[in-house]
């Protein structure tokens, strides 16, 4: 089990290798394994991208987030400005479709609501968002509905599997609860671990996936 000075080093590594972060302007505090992160920021996409590299570290068991969004004096954008480009992003994303979605915008903050068909256009609204700049937050309240029923989308999510040059279908269960999927079995490799959660993402109306399959490895692979 790593100390939490050898958990602080590896995070401070990590901060380092991020291209657009200046790992210089963030604190890091560790304590029994909880990290807390302080410092600045001129953008929402780096504090989000600070956060997710601190949580891929292995042994990391919470994040506290308290770094600030400062921006260049005398640039800051009003709400309505970041209203008209959040509007104008999300009219340009061609992975959501129009009118689907709402935006509202309250200090900066955006709040989108609405209802879309699948999990990948929620999370291509949110990524159109989050890079504006003058932005301090979103919060992404779409909704997803559910387009199948959970045969169905079972059933569409075991056929991606049998089209799979790397998926044995054969080897993997499929339960779809409400908009969850779990996902249990075997699997060759970590890559195909991730192309089957990839591949129930995809199916309409799921919005969570519990990848409990385990990697059974060929010799190749070990």
């Amino acid at each position: 089990m790593k100390t939490d000075l050898k958990l602080k080093e590896d995070i401070l590594s990590e901060l380092e290798w991020l291209p657009n972060i200046d790992e210089t302007q963030i604190g890091v505090i560790v304590k029994d394994g909880i990290v807390t992160l302080e410092g600045t920021v001129d953008s929402y996409a780096k504090k989000i991208a600070a956060e997710k590299a601190v949580k891929n570290v292995y042994g990391v068991k919470a994040v506290v987030e308290d770094i600030k969004i400062v921006y260049n004096a005398g640039d800051n954008k009003s709400d309505t400005e970041i209203a008209k480009a959040a509007v104008d992003a999300i009219k340009w994303n061609s992975s959501v479709p129009n009118d689907s979605v709402k935006i509202k915008v309250e200090d900066a903050w955006v709040y989108l609501s609405g209802e879309l068909p699948w999990e990948y256009q929620k999370r291509s609204a949110y990524n159109s968002i989050k890079t504006l700049y003058g932005v301090k937050g979103v919060v992404n309240n779409i909704s997803i509905k559910q387009a199948l029923t959970p045969f169905e989308v079972e059933s569409r999510i075991t056929k991606a599997f049998e089209r799979s040059a790397r998926l044995e279908s054969k080897k993997i269960k499929v339960e779809v609860d409400g908009h969850t999927v779990k996902l249990s079995g075997t699997v060759h490799s970590v890559p195909e671990k991730d192309d089957a959660r990839k591949a129930a993402f995809f199916a309409p109306g799921v919005t969570k996936v519990v990848n409990n399959l385990v990697v059974d490895y060929y010799p190749e692979y070990a």
